[in-house]
């Protein structure tokens, strides 16, 4: 029996999260960050409101996430960690409301700073 190609892919997806340890799903998690905040900026760019302000916003759900489910006492740079993802909140919002493709940029870089750098972490513990 031949299963359509997005059923393929979204059951290829559901496996890989199921099996993936909690390394990897965070770095799977920064991993859509940062192509949500970059496909947002590029709407933004295009004039795509309505496409800048979805992405934007998915990428404000995971922030949430990231910062819901970090245990600020399980390490002294914990606090410093959620300081930064409330700054990317309050970036990614401030894009979103003013179309600011600078905002989403600067907000993206650090995403993509912090995926490399817990990509890395992953690595040296071999989880990843």
């Amino acid at each position: 029996m031949s299963y359509p190609a997005g059923a393929m892919r979204a059951r290829y997806l559901a496996d890989s999260i199921n099996t993936a340890s909690p390394a990897k799903l965070l770095v799977m998690l920064y991993d859509r960050l940062v192509l949500d905040i970059t496909q947002g900026e590029e709407a933004i760019r295009e004039g795509n409101r309505a496409v800048a302000s979805e992405r934007l916003m998915h990428a404000q759900d995971i922030i949430g996430e990231l910062l819901a489910t970090l245990d600020l006492t399980a390490w002294e740079g914990a606090d410093n960690v959620a300081a930064l993802y409330r700054w990317m909140m309050q970036e990614l919002v401030q894009a979103n409301i003013k179309q600011d493709a600078g905002k989403a940029a600067s907000t993206r870089d650090l995403a993509s700073e912090l995926r490399d750098a817990w990509r890395e972490a992953a690595m040296a513990v071999g989880s990843a």
